[in-house]
């Protein structure tokens, strides 16, 4: 019995599409066709086979943006194993904790890890892009094992910024699913070319745009370290349709002068996702004339749920629009029930790309889960056009003397002021109010905290305007580059 389509379609793209261009290595300009790809995985498959690694044993990878993540992927297709794919940002005390949890079998390290990572039991030392060429698997045969679409292709751990990381397992359905629905979406197709940029140990950097755009039958370019010159060029350079960087990418991108003079003929659309964007990131867009949308997703779905035409995202900035195709929403309030248009509710999530559970943690799955919707943690609110805003983390609402304050509206009108170069909105402890707004800001020129406030003033309401006002060279941020307010309110809770 093979392997179904629907699960080795790596297989079917290279028999059908067997010299389109599937990826390209921006560092080297190597490329491969679909055959390429699909050749590889099975190399690679008998390689795991010929280490004993059975369905639903894992694999691990170790690596910078580079074709093992593919390799890997398509070889755990084949044979039913799972993939881990490990954060290089982590700590060694972090990355331990999450190889004690997930068991790899088999642990493969780019070779630019491995001085950094000696204390790790090393299978597999991927030292080139052909590394494949050099693996034993002489009169080794692939297997044809029972593969069901909801049995785990790969476990990707979250951020764990509120505890210990979680491993949310992705079935094949999952993935796929997602990639379908992207597809179907937003009309990816064979003429589509992506840059990926954004670490592949992350969903966004894997699941976001690289697999859609691969089993649409486009070109995905691999780069391995984000600059966002390079970014510009690559863009230029293999004529990409489409893209997606978190915002601390984009607020560093259009403050190039290659941004600013260059017209981007090929893009159909720029795509933000990772964490909420800053408005001024999309005004700088619009006056490019450049096509600009924001997504929404998480490592337990998808990550891709909405789309919004870029047209629509220029009359509703902020909005990541309606659910896409083949999954549905809706905005809860604390008795489970949709809350009315323009309230804002908590953000649940339903379809087949949803993950199926955390790993080695069935307490927290029960808690992510009421019957078949995902309750993401996200606080959202929909207009009466039917387009979804995220007003940010559910724990991160700010409670002060009984009201309800939502960062994000203040960290946008902050964001909004030329002077700001960063921000982000916290709630501290405080004897009277239960918790008072903080905002921490980076500046691009010299301002007082008593500026910040009077800006603030014109806009909000009083009980919103941050009652402290934090000026800092740099704000912290995460292993995935986003803001982290964990650690903020760490640092700053008895100031």
């Amino acid at each position: 019995m093979s392997v179904p389509v629907e699960i080795d379609w790596i297989s079917k793209r290279a028999q059908l599409f067997a010299n389109d261009i599937a990826l390209i290595d921006a560092e080297s300009n190597d490329q491969w066709s679909f055959k390429d790809m699909n050749n590889r995985a099975e190399i690679l498959a008998k390689c795991f086979i010929y280490h004993d690694i059975k369905k639903g044993d894992r694999v691990a990878l170790l690596a910078p943006n580079h074709i093992s993540y593919l390799d890997f992927l398509f070889a755990c297709m084949k044979i039913g194993a799972i993939f881990v794919p490990l954060n290089w940002r982590l700590s060694s005390n972090e990355l331990e904790y999450v190889v004690n949890d997930s068991e790899p079998k088999l642990i493969a390290v780019h070779g630019d890890f491995m001085r950094e990572h000696e204390w790790l039991d090393v299978s597999l030392n991927i030292r080139s892009n052909d590394y494949v060429d050099q693996l034993f698997t002489e009169n080794v045969v692939l297997p044809q094992p029972n593969i069901q679409e909801q049995d785990p292709l790969a476990m990707i751990y979250t951020g764990g910024t509120t505890g210990k990381p979680k491993g949310a397992v992705l079935s094949h359905q999952s993935i796929f699913w997602n990639a379908i629905n992207t597809i179907v979406s937003w009309n990816l197709n064979q003429e589509d070319c992506t840059l990926t940029t954004i670490p592949m140990f992350h969903t966004g950097g894997l699941n976001a745009l690289t697999i859609p755009v691969l089993l649409s039958g486009g070109t995905v370019v691999l780069r391995a370290n984000f600059d966002p010159i390079k970014a510009v060029h690559d863009l230029i350079h293999y004529r990409c349709t489409t893209v997606l960087f978190i915002p601390t990418m984009y607020h560093m991108i259009i403050q190039t002068d290659e941004f600013k003079q260059t017209e981007f003929p090929d893009m159909k659309v720029f795509l933000s996702g990772g964490a909420p964007c800053p408005l001024t990131i999309y005004q700088a867009f619009h006056k490019q004339g450049l096509p600009f949308k924001e997504g929404y997703g998480l490592t337990e779905a998808g990550p891709n749920n909405f789309y919004i035409d870029p047209d629509d995202a220029k009359e509703y900035p902020g909005s990541v629009g309606r659910a896409m195709m083949f999954n549905d929403i809706k905005i809860v309030g604390d008795n489970s029930q949709e809350v009315d248009v323009g309230e804002v509710g908590e953000l649940w999530l339903k379809g087949k790309h949803l993950f199926e559970y955390y790993w080695n943690n069935d307490a927290a799955t029960e808690i992510a889960f009421y019957q078949d919707w995902f309750k993401t943690g996200d606080l959202a609110r929909k207009d009466e056009e039917g387009f979804v805003y995220i007003a940010g983390r559910k724990k991160e609402m700010i409670i002060t003397g009984g009201e309800n304050v939502y960062p994000l509206e203040i960290e946008h009108l902050l964001q909004s002021h030329e002077k700001v170069n960063e921000v982000a909105v916290v709630g501290l402890p405080h004897d009277k109010w239960g918790e008072m707004v903080a905002a921490f800001v980076s500046l691009n020129e010299n301002m007082t905290k008593e500026e910040l406030a009077a800006y603030c003033g014109e806009k909000l309401s009083r009980y919103k305007i941050p009652k402290k006002f934090f000026i800092i060279d740099e704000l912290p941020k995460t292993h995935v580059g986003k803001i982290s307010k964990t650690l903020l309110i760490q640092e700053y809770s008895k100031v």
